[in-house]
């Protein structure tokens, strides 16, 4: 649901995706 949101034209939401992702596989 992130990564839809991220497409648009705010940089740091795509920053923002991809250090949720890393998190999200840290994690497991």
């Amino acid at each position: 649901h992130l990564l839809m949101h991220a497409m648009g034209p705010n940089v740091s939401g795509v920053i923002g995706s991809a250090v949720a992702a890393g998190v999200l596989l840290a994690m497991l």
